[in-house]
């Protein structure tokens, strides 16, 4: 299994186990604003590293 299929599986036993313990809203907030307030903390170079990523630039 590749290391994104690793994260996506964990990803979501980590959603099934919080949004048991804490229910769906509370949950479901943890796992969108854990994500978006580490990227906001990065700066503008990072982030432009992050989103090239994302793209799969060739050539890298």
């Amino acid at each position: 299994m590749s290391n994104s299929g690793k994260v996506a599986v964990a990803g979501v036993v980590a959603a099934i186990v919080l949004f048991w313990a804490v229910g769906f809203w509370a949950g479901l907030l943890v796992l969108i604003g854990v994500p978006a307030a580490a990227y906001l903390l990065l700066d503008s170079s990072q982030r432009r590293r992050v989103r090239g990523l994302s793209r799969k630039r060739i050539g890298r």
